[in-house]
């Protein structure tokens, strides 16, 4: 089988996934967070709605509705809360790298919560890639790009977090339930949860054709066509394969905010980010065991984490 083009559709997922940070940086410079979040789910809303009769081809079985709760919650809610918030604080470069932590939180969440085995090389990897987040964020000078980067880079860890609690229900769901459904759940999910919140924000006094252009770019680009690319590669490779590809992220995002936005890492962040890379590849080295089950949940959370991603 020829792995060129899942490969090239799997680099093109996480681009879309990495410059989705500088998106939403474009958009809350000129509004609140919560408008830019509520056009996003609202817009993703509408296009899983021209493919409704696809998105309700489900069978729903009794009792799931906790794990969807909890699954809805933590993300989109709760997780766009945050990195909304966090991006207000800290740069797009540094938020992209936080997600490096991704997987990482999702092993040991899945140790806590399902029993998955943890082993040395992902708690000593563990323990590098937080050492690699603290030391990026304590090196860093306040600046327009970052006014306040230890609170929002706090923010976006928490928004990890919730992003892998989410993970550990979406494993369980996605057995029974199509992620196209999921995901079309979730987005209808975001734009109630957020649609209150705009009687209690600031409305935006104006706002250009360049921030409007990233909401759409989020919602229907991003989700969407992330979404596609990666569905049909993990469709060609294995999962594990797939998941590797992760990693790449926070690489793009870095490379765009460093085109796009003009943002700099010092030395010694440039150093605390080979360090939090550092610490994700130590967790991955020669993981055999726990590999599929680790990468199965990686694989659930990016199919339908879309509307998330991460921006």
């Amino acid at each position: 089988m020829n792995h060129r083009l899942p490969s090239f559709a799997l680099i093109l997922a996480m681009l879309l996934w990495g410059s989705s940070f500088i998106a939403l940086k474009y958009a809350i410079n000129e509004m609140h967070p919560v408008w830019v979040i509520f056009g996003r789910m609202l817009l993703a809303t509408f296009c899983f709605a021209l493919v409704f009769k696809v998105v309700m081809k489900f069978r729903y079985q009794a009792g799931d509705w906790k794990r969807l709760a909890i699954m809805s919650l933590c993300e989109p809610c709760l997780y766009f809360v945050l990195e909304g918030e966090a991006m207000r604080h800290t740069s797009a470069g540094q938020a992209g790298m936080i997600t490096a932590l991704l997987p990482l939180l999702v092993a040991v969440m899945a140790w806590f919560s399902v029993g998955e085995r943890v082993n040395r090389n992902m708690i000593i990897g563990f323990a590098t890639a937080i050492a690699g987040v603290l030391w990026l964020t304590l090196a860093g000078t306040a600046d327009a790009h970052a006014p306040n980067a230890l609170w929002g880079n706090f923010l976006e860890f928490l928004a990890m977090i919730c992003a892998a609690i989410y993970s550990i229900n979406l494993k369980h769901l996605s057995s029974r339930y199509p992620a196209l459904t999921l995901t079309a759940f979730q987005a209808f999910c975001g734009a109630i949860f957020f649609a209150p919140m705009l009687f209690w924000v600031p409305i935006p006094e104006s706002v250009s054709g360049q921030a409007l252009l990233a909401i759409v770019y989020l919602g229907v680009v991003v989700t969407l066509g992330a979404y596609l690319l990666y569905n049909y590669a993990i469709s060609k490779v294995k999962v594990t394969a797939a998941a590797g590809y992760v990693n790449l992220i926070p690489v793009f995002s870095l490379l765009f905010a460093y085109l796009l936005l003009g943002e700099r890492l010092n030395g010694q962040q440039m150093v605390a980010a080979g360090v939090i890379i550092l610490g994700v590849v130590i967790s991955q080295w020669r993981i055999k065991e726990s590999a599929d089950a680790v990468g199965k949940i990686i694989e659930d959370e990016n199919n339908t984490a879309i509307v998330a991603v991460k921006g």
